[in-house]
């Protein structure tokens, strides 16, 4: 049967993009029709075999398939969907799809346009920032116009500085410039990378923090002007910017510390009006003083670890969300343990994280107290070559943290995968880490980690 708030905003179907088998299934008990859409390469995809519906939106590159913005909405209108969730990638930042959606009578399963606009735009969501009194990263006011004027910019803040594209994230178009006789080449490096990828070459600067920790505030708003954070995830173990490992709560804040980082991520989402599910990202240096990163404006692929430690299940919130119906919580609520998702990824940890696609020859998912596994694939799955490298994910939860990394590392020891590469030896060797263990890590941990395994040694602060 359908909830009564969501018949009554006449969501009864949605079209569902890159949310994995978990998303069908909780659409199934809200009682909500599940359209998938998929490429060519993804027909064999676990949330295509578990959905009511499927459509084929084109070949496996992503330009012509979760890219095309048209064939989405095509496939909501052959369907007669009501509304289209972008899942975690490709659209889930699109303000093009948001104001198509709104256009054609589709509930976006998101932010407004603009929202999604203003915090796409890294030297806007900067500026925005400053006027909401969020602490940001000492830097350029905007995009900057030339190698010149980059190098006056970083003459001025100190060097080392990091040049970062204005549009898009994932580590992309990010360079660093250790003294001035970097800062034309990095420049113009950065410049070329973001044009790559995102077709938009802007960019601007920033201090580069050293040894920063990533931690990252979750969000929910709705259309009332109601705002209210979740806690924190620390995502700080990464390579190439590029995150492994999430957990919540961050070993290195204090209770006051999680307070005003969730303070300002309020502040930051208010000063744009935010309604659904974000993020607010941080830079936290080693003497607890913090900077906004960037607001990433949908739901991310490590949310299961707040979902775990807060019981709100944030997907469903997001639909009531976009269904305009006002948030149920008005504080923070308590974080109950300790949670650590890991990244399943096809990938060779030993040839610098090369991806590994092929067919998967068996496939065996652990299980057990306070074990929670979110995975697309099985035994006989092709692993394409075409999209990011994500198997699945492991959650652990336990009453403490050391409970769930070890309940993580048996988790571990019984996930079966065959026929590619993982990172899961990996993954065990980071849990077993002395610095991991003790909750010492920053976001340059797993590249001193693998320098100093290559020269047979520990890491060392």
């Amino acid at each position: 049967m359908i909830p009564g708030f969501l018949k009554e905003r006449g969501i009864e179907c949605i079209v569902a993009g890159g949310m994995g088998k978990r998303a069908t299934i909780l659409f199934d008990e809200l009682g909500i029709q599940t359209v998938a859409v998929y490429s060519q390469a993804d027909r064999d995809s676990l949330h295509v075999r578990f959905s009511d519906e499927d459509v084929c939106i084109g070949p496996p590159q992503g330009r012509e398939s979760y890219l095309n913005i048209p064939r989405i909405v095509s496939a909501a209108e052959i369907t007669v969907a009501d509304a289209i969730h972008p899942g975690y990638g490709y659209l889930a930042e699109n303000a093009e799809i948001a104001e198509i959606c709104e256009r054609s009578g589709l509930v976006f399963i998101g932010p407004t346009a603009d929202q999604i606009r203003r915090m796409g735009d890294k030297a806007e969501a900067r500026r925005t920032m400053i006027e909401a009194g969020v602490p940001v990263v000492p830097g350029s006011k905007g995009a900057l116009e030339s190698a010149e004027e980059a190098r006056t910019e970083a003459e001025r803040i100190g060097y080392p500085v990091i040049v970062k594209a204005a549009a898009g994230g994932g580590g992309k178009g990010m360079r660093v410039a250790e003294s001035a006789d970097e800062i034309e080449n990095t420049y113009t490096m950065a410049r070329n990378e973001a044009a790559a990828a995102f077709n938009d070459a802007r960019v601007y600067l920033e201090r580069f923090v050293d040894r920063p920790r990533h931690v990252e505030i979750q969000i929910l708003g709705d259309r009332h002007g109601n705002v209210v954070h979740l806690g924190e995830r620390d995502c700080s173990v990464q390579r190439r910017h590029q995150k492994l490992i999430e957990e919540a709560p961050s070993p290195a804040l204090t209770p006051e510390l999680r307070a005003a980082m969730g303070e300002a991520a309020v502040r930051a989402a208010e000063a744009i009006g935010y309604s659904n599910a974000g993020t607010v990202e941080f830079l936290l240096s080693a003497d607890g003083t913090f900077y906004f990163m960037e607001m990433n404006t949908r739901i991310q692929v490590e949310h299961p670890v707040t979902e775990v430690v807060t019981g709100v299940d944030l997907v469903k919130e997001q639909i009531r969300s976009a269904a305009g119906i006002e948030l149920r919580l008005s504080e923070p609520p308590e974080l109950r343990g300790h949670a650590i998702e890991l990244r399943i990824n096809a990938e060779d940890p030993e040839k610098d994280f090369r991806p590994s696609p092929g067919t998967i020859t068996a496939f065996h998912a652990p299980g057990g107290p306070g074990i929670r596994i979110d995975t697309h694939v099985y035994a006989g799955y092709r692993v394409p070559p075409y999209y990011d490298s994500l198997l699945g994910k492991l959650i652990a939860h336990g009453s403490t943290r050391q409970e769930a990394i070890g309940r993580a590392l048996q988790a571990l020891e019984e996930f079966i995968v065959e026929g590619v590469h993982t990172t899961i030896p990996f993954l065990s060797s980071v849990l077993r880490h002395p610095e991991f263990a003790a909750g010492r890590v920053d976001t340059g941990f797993l590249a001193r980690m693998k320098d100093q395994e290559a020269a047979g040694g520990p890491v060392s602060d």
